[in-house]
């Protein structure tokens, strides 16, 4: 299994001058070294792969002994071309990924082992909440994914920015994510490989831990509360 982390964005809205996965956290590290060190705890850090962009140098300079790959399009496209790219280098194997802003509990990841080691696609969810920034979800009548989108009104959730793309479903998401448009979120990958090719991905609820993705400096100060000492 490939582990990939997507830093490419430029994340203007927390109004940083650094790289987002850069920012300082009041624990001492920065979103990054949080979730390199959560990952390396529970799996092979040379499976680490961190999609960079916006000021590649200073993250690259900061964590030398990971590997990386360069979306050298990280201001005219989205998520969508940034997974794209790290899937297309994981020569068919499965693939953890997670949004570059995503902090949270390194408890999260053992819930995800079973379904890992079963090869099960997933999106990682907080059934709990609905906001209005986040990306939501519907499911179909067996208790899969049905849609996965920024733009639903009936959304029962939010997704938390963890995935896991099993083998037998990543050359149907290549595909799909090869015809998203270059301004779409990765998510619309997911929809589009669950519409046309059957894939089955299963909701996660990983509400009982810590975990939020940080968009605003709001998001900021709450994670810095939330995650106080850790």
């Amino acid at each position: 299994m490939r582990i990939v982390i997507l830093a490419a964005g430029i994340g203007s809205r927390l109004g940083n001058t650094l790289p987002k996965p850069l920012t300082p956290l009041k624990s001492g590290r920065t979103i990054l070294q949080q979730q390199v060190d959560n990952l390396s705890a529970c799996f092979d850090p040379d499976n680490i792969l961190i999609v960079v962009g916006f000021k590649k140098d200073l993250i690259m300079e900061t964590f030398p002994d990971l590997t990386f790959i360069y979306n050298q399009s990280f201001d005219q496209t989205n998520t969508s071309k940034s997974l794209l790219k790290a899937l297309r280098r994981s020569h068919r194997d499965s693939v953890l990924w997670l949004n570059g802003d995503v902090v949270f509990d390194p408890e999260l990841l053992t819930l995800l082992l079973p379904l890992i080691e079963a090869g099960q696609s997933f999106v990682c969810v907080n059934a709990a909440a609905v906001g209005e920034e986040e990306v939501t979800y519907t499911l179909d009548e067996a208790g899969f994914i049905r849609r996965l989108s920024k733009r639903l009104s009936d959304g029962i959730g939010e997704a938390v920015g963890i995935n896991f793309v099993g083998r037998k479903d990543i050359d149907a998401l290549i595909a799909r994510l090869e015809e998203c448009a270059d301004g779409d979120y990765f998510e619309r990958g997911i929809e589009l490989a669950i519409e046309r090719d059957g894939c089955r991905f299963l909701p996660v609820d990983v509400s009982r831990y810590r975990c939020m993705e940080i968009d605003f400096q709001e998001d900021l100060e709450n994670a810095n509360r939330l995650f106080q000492g850790a």
